[in-house]
C-alpha cells in the first residue's frame, strides 16, 4: 500500500487566523491610494500627448 504524504496546504490552512480589522482597513487604504497614483499617472502620460496635440491645433487655428 503507498505511504499517505502530509499535504502542506492543508497545514498552512490550519494557522491561518481572521486579520484584525484595522489591518484591513489600512490595507485598504493603501491599495487605493496605490490605484489613484496609478490612474493620475496613466492619465499624464498616456493622454497628455493627444491632450497638447490638440491644444497646439487649437491654437493654431486661432492665429
Amino acid at each position: 500500500m503507498a505511504k499517505q504524504h502530509k499535504n502542506p496546504f492543508k497545514e498552512l490552512e490550519a494557522t491561518l487566523k481572521e486579520t484584525p480589522p484595522e489591518m484591513k482597513k489600512k490595507v485598504m487604504n493603501d491599495i487605493a491610494a496605490a490605484k489613484l497614483i496609478m490612474d493620475l499617472a496613466s492619465l499624464f502620460s498616456i493622454n497628455l500627448g493627444n491632450a497638447l496635440r490638440k491644444l497646439f491645433r487649437t491654437l493654431g487655428d486661432n492665429r
